[in-house]
């Protein structure tokens, strides 16, 4: 069900009637007052305009050859030009009805699925994975799961770091463990910051360990067998660690998903040939060089685009250009999209200019670089512990978990404590997330926690709640879901006073927000249409009784359905988002 959909097929066959050219945008929009209607098409103005006529007649010209009787009770026109739509509540109430017993609440798969590419998270291997990555994880696998949710062929992809000159000087630093005496089989990198750690200050400091490591790095991509044994023991031991988080984190990504930059090696040495022959990369002192005037600074200066090193090393640049090939002429992608930090938007230019120039991206695939904000501290700056570290990310995450078990051991509550830890894991992960995922993609964020964990305003424990509130009042009346579904089948669902309207208008509305969201890869657009429905939830239920004595049975059973798929669209929006709910809190 998409409301805006019907409204603009209606509204394009009406200007087309009156004479339109047929690539006029209707400019169909929700409205943003009651008295305005539900929605309103708004192109008069901008087509009167280029045809030097009169808005308010061109209006009601479409008006008279609109045709949405079958949904509408009422249109008009205001102002310059607007046309009202006030949709009809015997419309609205089948909707929901409707909407009610569809698994996927009346949401259309799409009419022609996509093969889309996600690339996210990404963390480097030999690392433990931190608040950085947290980002990234999340927003990206919002928008898989919407994807998912709307019929699309999503391929996941997580392109983990794991190649390059930090694993010489890890491979290294661990040579010298082993011939000290070290098992290598035994070998514990439980801790693989403070390995990264004393390996990255050797490299700075201890002479001759660069150049150590560095010959490491030529021996791995030679293909020697020791090197390559070490190289894997810190790969599985990354990969454990990160499946663990996505665990943690309630995200969809599993170690299938992995591809990672030595995926792309074997491919390396003939995309720089390619470069070559096409010219689009030329040798500037000693290295490969793609110069591009597309990207030139205020003197006029090409972009350099390093592709090859002068020491026939290859690049993140390189891996990326190979990437491109994969997703779009192998797996013949229709959209890519790459959820990377913002600091990273030239690079991606230069990838996506590069790669259409040598055909490794088709036309018919879109390259969308997905950049998101950073995570701030109090003091606006990029989030870090007491002590000036990097905040590992499971870290947080558990540190969330405990602040979430205090507070709910504030609330008088039944729960066992098994009960309680299960419902404070949730209420914990899902706070971290809906903090992160309702503020814009593109914006930088202070986090906090007293907000983030408050069951006021919006955040994940306030929704969790609602979810818990509307679920109470079918165990206090003993329905359950299949009994209401039954009875729809016996009776209509009725609106009628104000607030009902405006819920069901709301409730009808998430395949709306699910196409914007998955548009323009923004999670923060469903995080608060699940607020906004929480809140008119909330000011139905106060204004049209349920649980009180008097309400007419036929009253109480049709405020019944609307409550039941406010839960389920709560239930639905926060498990696109990753977040989950529980039955009581």
């Amino acid at each position: 069900m998409n409301i805006r959909t019907i409204l603009v097929e209606k509204a394009i066959a009406a200007m087309t009637a009156v004479g339109l050219p047929a690539d006029t945008n209707p400019a169909v929009t929700q409205s943003t007052r009651p008295q305005f209607g539900d929605y309103q098409i708004n192109a008069a103005m901008g087509a009167a305009k280029k045809m030097k006529s009169n808005p308010r007649e061109l209006a009601q010209k479409i008006i008279d050859n609109l045709d949405v009787s079958d949904i509408a009770e009422k249109t008009e026109i205001a102002g310059p030009g607007f046309i009202n739509i006030h949709l009809k509540p015997e419309f609205l109430a089948q909707s929901v009805k409707a909407a009610n017993s569809d698994a996927k609440l009346a949401v259309n798969e799409h009419a022609n699925p996509q093969k889309v590419v996600v690339d996210y998270s990404s963390p480097n291997l030999a690392k433990e994975m931190h608040v950085g990555h947290l980002r990234s994880t999340i927003i990206g696998d919002a928008i898989v799961r919407a994807l998912e949710f709307r019929g699309d062929s999503v391929v996941r992809q997580n392109h983990m770091g794991d190649w390059g000159t930090q694993f010489g000087m890890l491979i290294a630093h661990l040579e010298d463990q082993i011939s000290q005496g070290v098992d290598l089989d035994t070998v514990a990198l439980a801790d693989l910051e403070t390995f990264y750690r004393d390996a990255k200050k050797r490299f700075d400091d201890e002479e001759g360990f660069a150049d150590k490591a560095r010959n490491y790095v030529v021996k791995l991509q030679g293909g020697d067998a020791h090197c390559e044994k070490l190289w894997k023991l810190f790969i599985a031991t990354s990969v454990k660690h990160s499946e663990e988080v996505y665990k943690r984190l309630n995200v969809t990504l599993t170690q299938a998903d992995i591809m990672a930059e030595s995926a792309y090696n074997a491919e390396l040495n003939d995309i720089i040939s390619l470069l070559k022959d096409k010219n689009i990369a030329v040798e500037s002192q000693g290295a490969q060089v793609v110069f591009l005037d597309e990207l030139a600074n205020k003197d006029g200066e090409p972009s350099a685009f390093i592709v090859q090193k002068s020491g026939g090393g290859f690049l993140y640049a390189t891996t990326d250009l190979a990437a491109c090939d994969y997703r779009s002429n192998k797996l013949g992608a229709d959209r890519i999209l790459i959820f990377v930090d913002a600091r990273q938007s030239l690079h991606f230019n230069q990838v996506e200019l590069t790669a259409r120039k040598a055909g490794f991206l088709r036309d018919e695939t879109s390259y969308e670089f997905c950049p998101f904000g950073t995570m701030m501290g109090a003091d606006n700056k990029p989030f870090k512990t007491r002590t000036g570290g990097t905040v590992k990310l499971a870290d947080l995450l558990e540190e969330s978990i405990n602040r979430a078990a205090i507070k709910l051991a504030e609330r008088e509550s039944d729960l066992s404590e098994q009960e309680r830890s299960e419902i404070a894991r949730k209420v914990g992960i899902g706070a971290v997330k809906y903090a992160d995922l309702s503020k814009h993609r593109t914006s930088d964020y202070i986090f906090n926690w007293d907000s983030m964990l408050s069951f006021e305003g919006a955040t994940a424990p306030y929704l969790q709640y609602a979810y818990t509130r509307i679920r109470s009042i079918f165990r206090k009346l003993d329905v359950d879901t299949e009994s209401l579904n039954f009875l729809l089948h016996g009776f209509d669902v009725r609106i009628v006073e104000p607030q009902e309207k405006a819920l069901a208008l709301k409730l009808l509305q998430l395949e709306e927000v699910l196409d914007l969201m998955i548009a323009e890869a923004t999670p923060h657009v469903l995080c608060g249409y699940l607020y906004e429905l929480a809140s008119l939830y909330m000011t139905f239920y106060e204004a049209c009784p349920v649980l009180k004595e008097g309400v007419e049975p036929s009253v109480r059973d049709s405020r019944l359905v609307l409550c039941n798929l406010v839960s389920k669209t709560l239930e639905t929006g926060l498990d696109l988002l990753g977040i989950e709910v529980m039955e009581q809190m």
